[in-house]
């Protein structure tokens, strides 16, 4: 049968159309007859993510990217992934977006979560999740690094302009000044040193005989104590003790009156007794030594002895008159 000129035509038209379908589908990396399921993740920021990017679910490639695009006003965007695969799980599982390498590029892997939840179905909006790439971790752990360096060289600045401040020209020649007196000082230590060194091995020989002298009193000082130990020392002075609580009990006596020594030691009107007989001996003596007729009388040749008169300065007339 001759097709006519039209049916070619049309003929020609249709098979264009099926191959510019079928061109857009294969660089949009998804097939026409693809009966994939369709999964969505919101993500503040994809880092360049392509579409036709391979999804991977335990390192196999399960599908690839078909769309990303805002979702709304607030920026977020809306990544829409298709998975070929039958495998199932659960709606709770992540969706995560990570570096494929060193040098970049973005990709997503499914991780999947078995909690027993409902099973994710085409049309969901998985848990969208972030994994730092390597350059994001270098800057989290460079920033604080950074900035203890920054706070390093600016402490390290102030503290070089603090000391220019104190280390002015008179100040540099006292320090000079300092370092030179301690060489000095090092010197003369270094000096004596070396002569105590001297001293010594001179009189080794007399420090030897020194240390066993020690050696030999220690010897003989334990010796002694062994003697002492031996001889009954503890016995003395406990028995020392008690002579000394003796003691102790006596003089408490004495001080409340109680015995004679107590009474002649608190008895105010013995004392005064005792003061006024001294005091009355003291005048019978002086009275004796100035006027020794009034208690001796002598006769030479029975001549009358004349009678004695009391002089007016007489020590006994004022005891007498008081």
């Amino acid at each position: 049968m001759k097709l006519s000129r039209e049916v070619k035509t049309g003929f020609l038209v249709l098979l264009g159309i099926l191959a510019v379908v079928f061109g857009f589908s294969y660089l949009k990396a998804s097939s026409i007859f693809d009966n994939s399921r369709t999964f969505y993740a919101v993500y503040q920021h994809v880092g360049g993510l392509q579409t036709g990017t391979q999804v991977t679910l335990n390192g196999l490639v399960v599908g690839n990217v078909t769309e990303i695009r805002f979702k709304d006003n607030s920026g977020k965007l809306l990544v829409t992934f298709s998975v070929n695969n039958d495998f199932q799980f659960s709606e709770n599982s992540k969706v995560e977006l990570y570096d494929t390498g060193i040098i970049g590029g973005k990709g997503l892997q499914i991780i999947p979560v078995f909690d027993g939840a409902a099973l994710a179905k085409s049309g969901d909006t998985l848990n969208a999740n972030s994994k730092p790439g390597l350059t994001e971790l270098v800057q989290q752990k460079l920033t604080p690094l950074q900035m203890k360096v920054e706070g390093a060289v600016s402490g390290a600045d102030s503290l070089l302009t603090n000391i220019n401040e104190i280390l002015d020209d008179p100040t540099k020649k006292q320090l000079q000044e300092t370092i030179v007196g301690l060489n000095q000082l090092v010197a003369s230590f270094q000096g004596s040193a070396q002569k105590l060194d001297q001293l010594l091995m001179a009189n080794k020989g007399q420090l030897d005989n020194s240390i066993k002298n020690l050696d030999n009193i220690t010897s003989n000082f334990s010796k002694i104590s062994d003697s002492l130990a031996d001889a009954g020392l503890a016995k003395t002075v406990k028995q020392l003790q008690g002579t000394v609580g003796n003691l102790n009990i006596l003089l408490n006596n004495i001080e409340n009156g109680q015995g004679s020594l107590g009474k002649l030691a608190t008895n105010d009107e013995l004392y005064n007794n005792l003061s006024d007989a001294s005091r009355e001996l003291d005048l019978l003596l002086q009275d004796f030594r100035l006027n020794p007729k009034r208690y001796v009388n002598v006769s030479v040749f029975g001549k009358k002895q004349k009678e004695y008169e009391l002089p007016e300065d007489d020590p006994a007339a004022e005891k007498e008159t008081n």
